[in-house]
């Protein structure tokens, strides 16, 4: 049996462990032991990728916005979906060691594509300088940076008032969990949002793949 090899290891605000963990190729973050990014998280970050990028193929200059850098699976496969030449990739990550880990340690980082761009704040007010210029916006609430009280974004008001006001008109909040959230397809609504629920495999080679959520959050075309 091959070990399981810790590659970095940190703490996160709360002082609990996080560490970047390897085994037989595969790398995985993990928060207390709890894998909050790998193997099993990378699936649906190419998903939510695919999902983000269709409406948007046909732009010249596509505007991404993307909520925690986790492996840089979702960066990866987003630059993948949307190549063109005069793409702005954000990465909103205000953790340094983790960016650090990336290049370090993931062979196919995509950290250092002149396209992207590393935002240190996660929060409203680096969106609210966005101010109707991103297409989409993209999270993964598993490895995304939390909020007050150490709450996901989406759970905070005036982040996900921001997000509304940083889209065009057209543009997309897409959102990933590991689980389901009865309440964020009514609180996305309030916002002037537009939702569709999928359900996605998390594992698609399982037998029975267990379903994880993508939330698809529309901004209104007639918005001005």
């Amino acid at each position: 049996m091959k070990p399981r090899i810790t590659l970095a290891e940190s703490t996160v605000e709360d002082g609990s462990p996080l560490e970047l963990q390897e085994h037989d190729g595969r790398r995985y973050l993990l928060v207390q032991g709890q894998q909050i990014c790998g193997p099993a998280s990378r699936a649906v970050e190419e998903e939510l990728a695919k999902l983000a990028a269709a409406p948007f193929r046909p732009a010249r200059q596509p505007r991404i916005w993307m909520i925690g850098l986790g492996l840089g699976h979702m960066l990866k496969s987003i630059i993948q979906e949307l190549p063109q030449k005069r793409a702005v990739y954000t990465v909103a990550e205000n953790r340094s060691d983790l960016i650090d880990w990336n290049r370090k340690f993931v062979s196919e980082s995509a950290l250092d594509d002149p396209r992207v761009v590393i935002e240190k704040d996660p929060g409203a007010e680096a969106l609210n300088k966005q101010s109707g210029c991103l297409h989409a916006i993209m999270i993964h609430l598993d490895s995304a940076p939390l909020g007050s009280k150490q709450r996901f974004l989406v759970n905070d008001k005036r982040w996900t008032a921001a997000t509304y006001e940083a889209l065009q008109p057209g543009g997309l909040l897409a959102i990933a969990a590991s689980q389901k959230m009865p309440s964020l397809t009514r609180n996305l609504e309030r916002d002037g949002y537009e939702v569709v629920e999928h359900l996605v495999p998390a594992s698609p080679a399982a037998k029975k793949p267990r379903l994880v959520p993508i939330w698809l959050a529309r901004k209104s075309r007639g918005e001005l």
